[in-house]
């Protein structure tokens, strides 16, 4: 066993989808890093194009931008074919394409939480990693090898502590609750699903990140968390990369939470 070889990337092809949020550009900066070359796919083509030529100016990793609506399956479809026409395999696939909650989304009360949005919330962040994991998983099931990471939230395990949020117009919808909390046993039943096709399927749990929240909001988020603070947008980069790689190479059908201890009291 080599530790270092345990969490080498090279040679491995990488979708990551969702690779221009502020965590898609994290997790694609770190997969650079483990040498792996990398699709960066999302709906923001030319944010894409940019995080490409910003990786090319420090890595020389073979990239591919792609822009896709995961809520469309001949999008997902041409993604994959251009994938293949570049790097001829899929070896992981970061299903980490999200709805893009705004104020106005999360200003609903639940009484009156719109229908139309609940199905474009349902659109992205459960229909779309339906397709995606229908189209590469017919890839994967084909190599007989594949690696499937998807993204959730500790609000697919807890419900939003409703007192630390107010009106700071950052909490989450009962549609984004909802979603996350079904990606759980989406992961589970495609793990058992594929038992027997080389395919290793784990959801990766987040906890909230710093960003431009109000100090107040900050400080009683904090002070749920056991280590007292939120998350820095790249602390989430090496749970990443041990589900990508072959450290967590026994592990399938789970879920790896990182949250600062949010749900452990």
């Amino acid at each position: 066993m080599n530790v270092h070889d345990l969490f080498d990337l090279n040679e491995k092809v990488v979708l990551l989808i969702g690779a221009s949020g502020v965590l898609g550009v994290q997790y694609a900066e770190a997969l650079c890093q483990a040498g792996a070359s990398i699709v960066l796919s999302d709906k923001n083509y030319d944010k894409c194009k940019q995080l490409e030529k910003n990786l090319k100016k420090k890595y020389s990793n073979p990239l591919l931008s792609i822009k896709v609506d995961v809520t469309n399956q001949s999008s997902v479809q041409d993604m994959v074919k251009k994938t293949l026409q570049k790097f001829s395999k899929i070896d992981i696939l970061v299903n980490n394409a999200i709805f893009p909650e705004g104020k106005k989304e999360r200003s609903y009360s639940f009484e009156k939480f719109p229908l139309s949005l609940w199905n474009k919330i349902f659109s992205v962040n459960i229909t779309g990693l339906l397709i995606c994991c229908q189209e590469v998983g017919k890839i994967m099931t084909k190599q007989k090898t594949g690696n499937i990471i998807n993204v959730g939230s500790i609000y697919g395990l807890v419900a939003p502590d409703q007192r630390i949020y107010g009106k700071s117009g950052v909490n989450s919808t009962i549609a984004y609750a909802t979603t996350k909390s079904a990606i759980l046993n989406f992961t589970r039943y495609l793990a058992s699903y594929w038992h027997d096709k080389g395919i290793r399927v784990n959801t990766l749990t987040l906890g909230g990140v710093k960003m431009d929240q109000s100090p107040d909001f900050v400080k009683s988020y904090s002070y749920k968390t056991i280590v007292g603070r939120m998350a820095e947008k790249d602390e989430y980069v090496g749970a990443l990369l041990f589900l990508a790689s072959d450290a967590s190479k026994y592990m399938t059908g789970s879920n790896l939470v990182i949250d600062g201890g949010w749900t452990a009291w």
